[in-house]
C-alpha cells in the first residue's frame, strides 16, 4: 500500500511513498486540508542522498505505533530541498534560531493557520537514544502543547517570526572607495583563515571561500596567512586526499576527519563543478601540480560516464551507500568506493600492490576495516600504480576504463539490487535535471577547457546549456527542474544566476560565439522582471507569482555548499554590463552591493561571493583585441577581466583595456597590454 508520495517525480519523496505515514506534498491541498482539520503540520524537509534521511524513513517514519499517532493528529508533509530550496532556507534559518544547529533531515512544526514553525529538530529516533528522545514522544507532548499552551505558542512564534522578518531585512550601508578596498581586505583575511588546515571537526570543499581567498592573491594584501599557500593546500587535500575517487573519478562531499581521508561518500554535481573550476583556476595561477590536471581529467570522465543523460544534461548526486549484494536488506555506506586489503591481493600482482602502499593501504584499512585510498604524495603516479587503478576500475565496474564510455544509473534500490551489473552494484544515482547545479558544472567544465585547452570539456558544456535553454521554458517562463523531459517548479534565484554565470563562461572561454551573451541578457531580463527587489535592493529567492505560502521572501546572501546567488548575480550584472556597455546594469550591481554592505562588514564569514562580486565591481577590466590575442589570454588567470572579440584596433595597437568606464591608452605590445590588464584588476 502506497501513499501520495507514489506520484510524485522526486525521487526522495519516491522513496517515502511505502511508509504507513499519510505523506503529502507541499501544495495548496495540504495546506488547507490542515487548516480546515485544524492539525499541526508536520514538515520533514531531506535529500535523496541524505543518509541520515535514509535511517529515518526506515526507522521513525516506517513504525506503525509512529504512523497511526501522526496521521491522526498531524498532517505530514514531505518535501525535497532540492527541489524547494526556498522553503528549506527559511525553515533551516528557524532550526537554528531554535537550536543553534541546523541539518538534514529538518524536520519542524507548524501551525496550520500561519505556517509559523514553533519547534524543530533533525534526526529523531523510534525510541530514546543518543540523548535524544523517542520520535512518539516528541510526536505526543508537541501535539498537548499545541493544544493546551496557546498563549504561550502564540508568543513563541511570535518571537520566530519577529527574527525571520528582521533576518530577511538588512541595513544599508555606505562606504567610500577607499573604505572597499578595505572591506575587500577583511573578506579575504576572513576567506582565507576559513579553509586554512584545522586539526578538528570534518572538511568540506567550501569553494566560495577557496575562490576568493585565490582572487585576492593578486592583492598581496598584508595578513598573517599565505594566501597562494592557502589555496595550494586545499587543493591537495582535496586531489590527494579520500574525498577524491582515485579509482572513478569525481569527488565526495566532505570527509569525517580533518586529515581529509574517510569521504561521506554521496557524489554532488554542484561539488564537482566548483572544485574542477577552483582546480582549473589555481592552475592557470601557475600553481601546475600534475596531480590536479589528473583530478579534473578523472572527474570530467566520470561525468561523462555516470553522470550525463543521453540529451546532454547532467544527473544531480549519487547516494553514499550501496548493496554488496542483491539479497542484502540494507545498503553500506561507502561499499562501492572502499577496498578489504584481502581483495587487493587478490586483483593485484605484488608489484602493483607494494607500489599501491603509495596510498593509504594497509591490512588493517582506515573505514571500518576496509580501505579508502588517500595519496601520500603529489606528483605523476608511475605507470604501474596507474595500471593497479586501472585494475581496481575494473574490479568496480566490471569492465575496463578504456572499454566504459557510459554507464547507466540505477534510478533506485530496487533498480540495483535486480540489475545485471557486471562488477559492485552501484549507489542510487538521483537522475533530476537541477537548472543550478548543471549550471556550477558548465562553469567548472568552461572555465577548465580554457585552460587545458581540452575540446571535450566545451562541448560537454555546451550540451548541457543547450539543453536547458531548450527543455526548461514553459510559457515563457523558466523553470528549476527537469524529470526525464518534463520541466517542473518555477526557477528561483540560484537557478537564474548560475545559469547566466555559466552563460558568460562559456562566452569567456569562446568569446566568438556571440549566442552565449544573447541568451544570459534574455535570462538577465527575466530574472530582474520577477526576482528583484526594488525596496531592497537585490534578488529575492522566488520570483513575485510564486511565493504564495512563503512566511517570509529571503533574498539569499549567505553561502554554504553553493555560492550565495546574490554574489554570482551582481558579478554577473557587472560582467553584462562591461559586454552590453548598458549601464542599467551597473546600477544594479551598486545598489545590490549597497544592500548587502552591511552584512560584509558585519558578518564576512557569511558572504564571500558577496566580496567576489565587489571585486568585479571594483576592479572590472574589459579587454578588446583580436580572436588570436584573446584566445592566448583566455588560460590565464584573470579573474575580472571579461573578453571582446574586435578587428578595429588603433593602428599600432594590439589591444585596448578598458577600466570600468574608462579606458586606457592603446597597448601596443603583448607585454604592455598584460600589464595593462594585471594593473586594472589591482585598482586598490
Amino acid at each position: 500500500m502506497t501513499n501520495r508520495l507514489a506520484e510524485a517525480k522526486s525521487l526522495y519523496l519516491r522513496k517515502h511513498a511505502e511508509n504507513p505515514i499519510d505523506w503529502w506534498p507541499w501544495c495548496d491541498e495540504a495546506l488547507a486540508t490542515a487548516r480546515a482539520q485544524n492539525k499541526p503540520i508536520f514538515l520533514s524537509i531531506g535529500y535523496s542522498s541524505c543518509h541520515w534521511c535514509t535511517v529515518m524513513e526506515g526507522e521513525a517514519f516506517s513504525d506503525i505505533a509512529i504512523a497511526d499517532y501522526m496521521n491522526a493528529n498531524y498532517l505530514p508533509i514531505k518535501v525535497d530541498r532540492e527541489e524547494r530550496p526556498d522553503l528549506d532556507s527559511i525553515y533551516m534559518q528557524a532550526l537554528q534560531m531554535m537550536s543553534g544547529q541546523g541539518g538534514w533531515p529538518l524536520n519542524i512544526f507548524l501551525s496550520p493557520e500561519d505556517l509559523v514553525p514553533f519547534y524543530a529538530g533533525t534526526y529523531f529516533p523510534v525510541d530514546p537514544r543518543y540523548g535524544r528522545p523517542g520520535f512518539l514522544q516528541v510526536l505526543q507532548t508537541l501535539r498537548r502543547y499545541y493544544d493546551t499552551e496557546k498563549e504561550d505558542l502564540q508568543q513563541r512564534k511570535a518571537l520566530i517570526i519577529e527574527s525571520l522578518l528582521t533576518s530577511a531585512v538588512l541595513q544599508d550601508g555606505m562606504t567610500t572607495e577607499l573604505q572597499d578596498h578595505k572591506l575587500l581586505h577583511q573578506g579575504w583575511e576572513t576567506s582565507t583563515a576559513i579553509i586554512s588546515p584545522s586539526q578538528s571537526g570534518n572538511s568540506f570543499p567550501m569553494i566560495p571561500y577557496t575562490e576568493l581567498a585565490l582572487r585576492g592573491t593578486r592583492f598581496n594584501f598584508e595578513s598573517r596567512y599565505d594566501g597562494n599557500q592557502v589555496c595550494t593546500q586545499r587543493a591537495l587535500d582535496l586531489t590527494l586526499g579520500g574525498i577524491y575517487d582515485h579509482v572513478g573519478g569525481g569527488f565526495h562531499r566532505y570527509t569525517v576527519d580533518p586529515t581529509w581521508t574517510v569521504p561521506h561518500f554521496e557524489k554532488m554535481l554542484y561539488d564537482n563543478g566548483q572544485i574542477v573550476e577552483f582546480l582549473a583556476s589555481l592552475w592557470s595561477t601557475g600553481v601546475q601540480e600534475l596531480a590536479f590536471e589528473r583530478a579534473v581529467a578523472g572527474t570530467v570522465l566520470w561525468l561523462k560516464r555516470e553522470m550525463t543523460a543521453p540529451e546532454g544534461y547532467f544527473y544531480a548526486s549519487q547516494d553514499a551507500d550501496s548493496f554488496t549484494e542483491s539479497t542484502a536488506v540494507e545498503p553500506e555506506e561507502g561499499a562501492f568506493y572502499v577496498w578489504n586489503y584481502t581483495e587487493l591481493q587478490q586483483l593485484l600482482t605484488p608489484e602493483e600492490l607494494k607500489e599501491l602502499e603509495q596510498f593509504t593501504v594497509t591490512p588493517n584499512g582506515n573505514f571500518e576495516g576496509r580501505n579508502v585510498l588517500q595519496r601520500r604524495y603529489s606528483g605523476q603516479l608511475s605507470a604501474t600504480l596507474e595500471t593497479a587503478l586501472s585494475k581496481l576500475f575494473t574490479a568496480r565496474y566490471g569492465v575496463s576504463s578504456e572499454e566504459e564510455e557510459t554507464f547507466p544509473p540505477a534510478r533506485n534500490n530496487q533498480e540495483a539490487k535486480t540489475a545485471n551489473w557486471p562488477g559492485r552494484i552501484p549507489s542510487v544515482t538521483d537522475t533530476k535535471m537541477i537548472v543550478a547545479w548543471n549550471s556550477l558544472m558548465i562553469s567548472g567544465l568552461a572555465r577548465a577547457a580554457g585552460v587545458f585547452q581540452q575540446p571535450l570539456y566545451l562541448e560537454l558544456a555546451a550540451r548541457a546549456a543547450n539543453f536547458i535553454w531548450e527543455n526548461q521554458f514553459v510559457d515563457g517562463r523558466f523553470h528549476r527542474l527537469n524529470y526525464q523531459g518534463e520541466p517542473s517548479v518555477l526557477a528561483q534565484s540560484e537557478d537564474y544566476a548560475f545559469f547566466i554565470k555559466a552563460l558568460l563562461d562559456l562566452q569567456a572561454s569562446n568569446p566568438e560565439q556571440k549566442q552565449w551573451l544573447e541568451k544570459a541578457i534574455a535570462i538577465q531580463d527575466e530574472f530582474n522582471e520577477f526576482l528583484w527587489s526594488v525596496e531592497l535592493g537585490g534578488y529575492y529567492n522566488t520570483s513575485s507569482d510564486s511565493s504564495q505560502n512563503l512566511i517570509v521572501r529571503e533574498r539569499s546572501y549567505a553561502d554554504n555548499a553553493t555560492p550565495a546567488a546574490n554574489g554570482i548575480a551582481i558579478a554577473n550584472l557587472v560582467r553584462l554590463a562591461l559586454l552590453t556597455d548598458n549601464l542599467d546594469y551597473l546600477d544594479l550591481a551598486e545598489q545590490g552591493l549597497k544592500a548587502f554592505r552591511s552584512l560584509m562588514h558585519r558578518a564576512p564569514q557569511a558572504c564571500p561571493s558577496l566580496f567576489t562580486a565587489l571585486d568585479w565591481y571594483r576592479n572590472s577590466t574589459l579587454i578588446r583585441s583580436t580572436s588570436e590575442q584573446i584566445n592566448a589570454l583566455i588560460p590565464k588567470y584573470l579573474p575580472a577581466a571579461v573578453f571582446a572579440i574586435t578587428s578595429d584596433l588603433p593602428e599600432g595597437s594590439v589591444g585596448l583595456v578598458c577600466q570600468g568606464l574608462k579606458c586606457l591608452a592603446p597597448a601596443e605590445s603583448v607585454e604592455h597590454l598584460l600589464q595593462q590588464v594585471q594593473q586594472s584588476q589591482n585598482r586598490g
